[in-house]
This record gives structure tokens, C-alpha cells and sequence, in this order.
């Protein structure tokens, strides 16, 4: 079971975890930071080389959390077009293709081997959708996708594997495909979630920011940093606030706090 709350609060530590956040604070050397950085593409691509399509489920709560996949329609049968940013092998997609027949889809992916497994899927249809491979902080989406023509963005689980330096580039490229009016709709690891307390000793590359054992790396997210972020490459704030969830194992009498932050930046 599972039950969530959705507010401007961050997780509070126990003081267990608190001491042991503290104690963690030597840094991977600079050496080694530099080539997780310069093998970022070959460590994912690794990992869906390793996981195929069977890592992640299918995400079929994202049009019940963001409803703004329903109202941003200006009447019923309007035709929307979006853009996932960071489609993996689909896992959010297809569930929203097969939900809603009006949508046509750009997605893209850094691992050409995602991209390949989204173009093998049998959902997969160039009428519906157009998949390319894309480094989200220097390949130009204009690319291949018209300026000013997006009506939502999706940016699920994405921007947190992207070095903190290197963020503002990713919604500057999404700045200019998106429809003015329209909306980034983002969820992600937020501060203090379970995954960021799981970290060895000798994971952390900076504040909030570590390396798994596989070389891909995750950013957990405060909305502060958040909302900095968007409204410096010119979006407005809509919603940005926390979701704790528990997850309660009662097989195994565990409680698993996980924390994520969910958000809607507005292009004026």
C-alpha cells in the first residue's frame, strides 16, 4: 500500500539519517568526475544494453497526474502535440499514445539504443509519433521539431541524470519548441528521497548529486533549485511542490519514504 501528500515541505530526516548524511562527505575525485561526465552517453546506453525494455514499468498514472494533458485542449477532439523529453524505451509513450488518439508525439532519447527500442515496438507508428536520438544540452531540437510548436513537454525522471552545470541548457532547447502559453510538465527525484540515503560512502559528486555503481548518476531535487532554474531560462512558475509517498512492504513490516517533486513551468 501507498498513500501520498503533495505540499511545500520537505522531508524531514530522523536523526539517524541526518548523522549519516553528514558523516558522507568526501567528494569522487575530479578525474573520475570528468569521465563519468565524458561517458555519460556510453554508461546509459550500457544500461539499456543490460535492462532492455524490462527495467522500468509502463507509466500509466501520468495523464491522472498531470491533467493537464486533458485541459490544455482548447475543444474535445483538438489534436495536441507533445514532447517527451527523455523517452527511454517508451515506458510513458506508448501508455499515453494508446490513452489518447489525439496526440502526435515527438520523443527523444541520449542512448541510441533506447531510440532503437522504441522504434521496435509494436506500438511504434511514424503517423502517431517521431522518435530521434538527442543530447538534450547541445543537439538543436529545432532540428527536428518546428519553433513555437509543442503544446506540452514532458520531462519525467530525466533532467536528474544531467550534471547541475548543465541543466539551464536543457530547458533553453525545450524553450524554443514549446508553444508560448504552453507548459513543461516535470517530475522527479526529490531531496531526501529513499534512493539518495541508499548511496555508499564514495557515491557523492556534489551537494544532492551521486554516481551509481553503473556509472549513470542522479540529482534529488529541491523545489528552491527548481524554480531557479526554470525561471531563469524565462518560463513562469505554475505548480512545483513535493510528493511523499510511503510505501509500505507489510510482508516485510518495511516503510520506504520516497520523495519526489512534481512541477508545471509556463513559457510566457
Amino acid at each position: 500500500g501507498a498513500f501520498q501528500i503533495k505540499g511545500h515541505s520537505a522531508r524531514v530526516l530522523s536523526p539517524e539519517e541526518a548523522e549519516r548524511l553528514a558523516k558522507d562527505q568526501v567528494l569522487v575525485s575530479e578525474f573520475k568526475q570528468l569521465k563519468l561526465e565524458k561517458e555519460v552517453q556510453k554508461n546509459w546506453d550500457l544500461f539499456y544494453k543490460r535492462n532492455s525494455t524490462n527495467f522500468f514499468k509502463d507509466r500509466h498514472w501520468i495523464s491522472r497526474e498531470f491533467q493537464e494533458l486533458k485541459v490544455c485542449r482548447e475543444f474535445a477532439d483538438q489534436k495536441l502535440t507533445i514532447l517527451e523529453a527523455g523517452c527511454g524505451v517508451g515506458n510513458c509513450l506508448f501508455p499515453l499514445l494508446e490513452e489518447d488518439l489525439n496526440i502526435f508525439a515527438y520523443a527523444c532519447d541520449f542512448s541510441p539504443r533506447a531510440v532503437e527500442y522504441v522504434k521496435k515496438n509494436a506500438l511504434y507508428s511514424t503517423e502517431r509519433c517521431k522518435v530521434f536520438q538527442c543530447d538534450l544540452t547541445k543537439d538543436d531540437l529545432l532540428d527536428n521539431i518546428p519553433a513555437d510548436s509543442v503544446d506540452v513537454v514532458t520531462l519525467i525522471f530525466v533532467l536528474s541524470s544531467v550534471h547541475p552545470d548543465k541543466m539551464h541548457l536543457v530547458l533553453r532547447n525545450i524553450y524554443k519548441v514549446l508553444k508560448p502559453g504552453k507548459c513543461v510538465l516535470f517530475r522527479d527525484y526529490g531531496l531526501y528521497d529513499h534512493a539518495m540515503l541508499r548511496f555508499k560512502s564514495g557515491s557523492k559528486l556534489g551537494e544532492n548529486f551521486y554516481v551509481r555503481q553503473d556509472g549513470t548518476r542522479s540529482y534529488f531535487f529541491t523545489d528552491e533549485f527548481l524554480s531557479q532554474l526554470f525561471k531563469a531560462e524565462g518560463y513562469e512558475q505554475v505548480v512545483n511542490e513535493y510528493v511523499q509517498r510511503e510505501t509500505v512492504n507489510r510482508k516485510e513490516d518495511l516503510c520506504v519514504p520516497r520523495v519526489f517533486l512534481q512541477s508545471k513551468f509556463q513559457k510566457p
